[in-house]
């Protein structure tokens, strides 16, 4: 094992974790109006509403997916799903809503990248956020396709127990995923870094995402109007 990858794997998730937690923390209580999307929607609906919904929903759904699948201990669900049954259900599904998240996400880029008004108004940050995502959701998706390579669900096991390892605290966590192959430590690094970026973008409205949206209120867009001119009484 290489010192890049007790570095990558063992040391850099603690750095990444702690900006996201308390970078989150320290803009909530600093700049809480940045606290928001920044949707452009107003500047140009098109495309926003269909590439908008599939990519939350893709997104949202792949997020529930990799926390239940890394983080629950495999003696919770051994007496009646294996390794090989986990590893093809997480296959399907995240193969499924990656394609609906992909599909919104080009969408969104396509949007951000040629839309003039949406490009004008946008930023730097919010430019590469979005590519960073595109680059990840082709990347988890690649790597569906690397574990054809190998149905026993070994792979799925050894990424477990790094991510459980890591949440728990235990030494030993960059030594399991030394051997695996390059797209699932790329996957796992740009993840970690997405992390490390969130409290400085608008990705940071995750931490609103999606129980404020039960009872969020509509957002009101009024016209404005100019105002009305009196001439002199008679």
């Amino acid at each position: 094992m290489s010192y890049m990858d007790t570095f990558a794997f063992q040391i850099y998730p603690y750095i990444a974790l702690a900006v996201f937690f308390i970078g989150s923390w320290l803009r909530f209580d600093r700049a809480m109006f940045t606290w928001r999307t920044g949707s452009s929607q107003l500047l140009s609906d098109k495309g926003m509403r269909w590439g908008s919904n599939l990519f939350h929903i893709g997104v949202l759904a792949i997020l529930g997916g990799h926390l239940v699948g890394l983080l629950t201990p495999h003696a919770l669900y051994e007496p009646f799903l294996t390794a090989p049954q986990k590893q093809l259900l997480a296959m399907v599904a995240g193969g499924v809503f990656g394609v609906v998240c992909l599909v919104g996400i080009s969408i969104l880029t396509v949007r951000r990248l040629f839309n003039p008004r949406v490009k004008a108004t946008g930023t730097f940050g919010d430019t590469a956020i979005l590519l960073l995502l595109f680059v990840q959701l082709l990347l988890g998706l690649y790597s569906i396709v690397e574990s054809t390579h190998h149905m026993d669900g070994g792979v799925m096991m050894m990424l477990a127990e790094w991510a459980q390892r890591i949440v728990t605290f235990r030494g030993g966590a960059a030594e399991l995923v030394a051997p695996v192959g390059w797209v699932y430590k790329a996957h796992i690094f740009l993840g970690m870094t997405l992390f490390l970026l969130t409290p400085f973008t608008r990705l940071v409205h995750v931490w609103s995402i999606p129980i404020s949206y039960l009872w969020r209120p509509y957002q009101v867009v009024r016209r404005r109007q100019p105002a009305l001119r009196y001439g002199p009484r008679a």
